[in-house]
This record gives C-alpha cells, structure tokens and sequence, in this order.
C-alpha cells in the first residue's frame, strides 16, 4: 500500500471547507493563508511521516498545481507530487514538455492526476463548453498523445479534438504515473485504456467494491492491469468518542447558509462522483455526526460543505486503520487522506495510523 496526504493550497483550518472554490467558505474555516511557507510545513510533515506523495486541487479558485508543485518540490527531497490538471485547457504536447521537465529537476518525483471536469459553470468559465461525455472523449484524445509523446520518437494523431504532426519530446523522461476519477461509465472507460491508477472518493465498502471489479474487468479486456486508490478525510483520535467529539464540533461550524449554497452548486454539476457524494448526505445537516455514518466509521459530513472527496474516515486509531485494511481488501493500493488542519493531521495520521498499518502487513 502507498499512502498520500494532500496539499490545502486555498487555505487550511480546524474546519471542513472547500478545495477548489469560494463557494461555502466559513468565516472561520480557512484562517491558516495557503503562503509557501505553511504548504512547505504542510508538505515536509508529510514527507516525514512516512507519505510517499501529495495531491494538489486544481480550480477556478486554488493556485495553479505546476506553480505550487514546483516550488515545494525544492523545499522537499523524497516527496512525490500529485499534480492535478485539466485535459482540455492546455494541449497536451505542451503538458508532456511541462511533465519531463518536472521530471528531470526534481528526480523524477511527478505523478499526473487528470481531472476531466464536472461543473459546467466552471468549464465555460474557462472557456470549455463541450459536454459531459465529449470532455471524456477529449481526455481519452488527450492522454494518448501525451504517452505516446514519452515514446522517443515522433508520431502523428489525428482525433475529434486533438491533432498532431512529427509530435513527441525531444528528449524523454521517464513518464509519470497517470490517475484519473470518475464514476460514469466513459470514465472507467478512458481508465481501461489508457490511466495506471483509477481513482474514487470515499463511498462506503459496499458501493466501491462494485466499481473496483467493474474496472478491473474493462482493463482486462484492453489487455491492461491497473491500480487503485481511494480519496479519504481522517479524523483519528485515542478514542471513537473523541473522534466523534470532534465531528460534532466540525459539524455545528457549518453554516447553514454555506450548505446551502454548496448543495446548490452540486445540482448544476454533471459529475456522476459528485452526484453519489450528494446522495450520502442528502444536503442537510442532520441531528449530530452519528446521523450521517454511512457505513461503519465513514461519515458523510464533510460533503455538506466541500466538493469532490466529502467522507472521512471517524474513530479511534484503530479503527481508521481496520476500515483503511477493509478497503485494501477489496483492491486498492493507494490511499489519498488529508484531515483538518493539515499540517497536524498529517503527523497524527503519520505517527498514530500508518504503523498500525505497517505491523498489520507485517503480521500478514
């Protein structure tokens, strides 16, 4: 198993917020600005406790991913970055020139995760107004010349969106592992072909364990094998009911006015991933943490306020890493968490949690 923790590159604090965007934002949830200096706290405390990676947000209101990624790069020495990225917005000739350089000055410690994009809004806000199911066919366009492009040797492509002549990097490096997510089936489809780890947010063991057998046959069908990795909150403590403690605490500081308007932003969204998170929690705030537990330990709190990965794993150290081995028993290798504030999380999570895990595999 590898574990990765995530960069809060809008901000950070004690309470749930969003990743990407303003909308939902409590007064009170993002008082730790996202300076280089706290994201390179953030992320040598990551690399410390035992993280082998970190994955950036990408959006219309976080910093540009590359920017970010490679500043801490020279302020880390083992740490991978999972660097976050639209298909679409640049072409991707351009982004595999941006990888291998990457690449080469930070030794080869670059991992891409492509986000095809699921709030319409957004997507012609930055000028891209194709629909759902063509943004999938562009990336699945997109991510076959950006391999080929690490072959060595120049190639021509000619697709619905993406067309090249004499392509290919003048002087390759070693290609970065591709992540995508996405729970349509077009998604799963571009996995099967073309990415090395899927990715999926946070759904109880019952659901995800579906999509894990799902892909897996598509890819070998294609003749592919791939990994697999999950995007979890954590919320550890000594006790379940401290943890619980403090997701009550989490929970009472969410606004109802920030829900609102998050929840009215999921249902402008084509995204079928955000659609599941939504139908966890069903929008409303309910009567304390334990009311929105959706399966042992996973709480669905979180997506009243935030986007995308919207569960969090709530229990005693023990605890979080039974359900983190649970998951691992149905396929997956790579675990994406953050907690909040990130910076002590990733120490608690870092120092308490991923032993735990360590002697498990031993024992195994």
């Amino acid at each position: 198993m590898q574990f990765h923790w995530f960069l809060p590159t809008r901000g950070d604090g004690h309470d749930a917020a969003p990743a990407t965007t303003v909308t939902g934002t409590s007064r009170t949830a993002l008082r730790r600005p996202a300076t280089l200096r706290y994201l390179g706290d953030v992320a040598r405390a990551a690399e410390q406790s035992g993280f082998t990676g970190v994955l950036t947000p990408v959006g219309a209101g976080c910093p540009d991913p590359w920017i970010v990624c490679s500043s801490l790069a020279a302020l880390t020495d083992r740490l991978e970055f999972l660097v976050a990225l639209r298909p679409g917005f640049a072409l991707p000739t351009l982004v595999a020139q941006q990888a291998a350089t990457f690449q080469e000055l930070s030794g080869n410690r670059l991992r891409i995760n492509v986000v095809t994009g699921g709030d319409p809004v957004e997507q012609r806000a930055y000028g891209d107004f194709l629909d759902h199911d063509a943004r999938y066919a562009r990336t699945g366009e997109f991510l076959e010349v950006f391999r080929r492009s690490f072959e060595g040797r120049p190639f021509d492509f000619a697709g619905e969106h993406v067309r090249v002549e004499g392509a290919g990097l003048a002087a390759p490096a070693p290609m970065p592992r591709i992540y995508l997510g996405g729970a349509s089936g077009p998604a799963e489809d571009v996995t099967a072909r073309l990415v090395d780890t899927y990715l999926t947010w946070g759904e109880p063991p019952a659901l995800v364990g579906e999509r894990v057998e799902r892909v897996r046959e598509k890819a070998a069908a294609a003749g592919r094998e791939v990994r697999f990795g999950i995007r979890l909150h954590v919320l550890s403590r000594d006790t379940a009911e401290e943890a619980w403690g403090v997701a009550d605490r989490m929970l009472a500081g969410m606004a109802p006015e920030a829900i609102a308007a998050t929840q009215a932003r999921f249902a402008r969204m084509d995204s079928v991933g955000q659609a599941r998170m939504a139908a966890l929690h069903g929008g409303t705030a309910a009567d304390g943490a334990r009311s929105l537990e959706v399966a042992p330990n996973l709480w669905a709190g979180i997506g009243l306020v935030r986007e995308g990965a919207a569960t969090a794993l709530v229990g005693s150290h023990e605890q979080v890493a039974e359900r983190i081995s649970e998951y691992a028993g149905l396929g997956f290798d790579e675990f994406i968490l953050s907690g909040y504030p990130h910076l002590e999380e990733a120490w608690r999570v870092g120092e308490e949690v991923l032993p735990l895990l360590g002697a498990q595999a031993l024992a195994a």
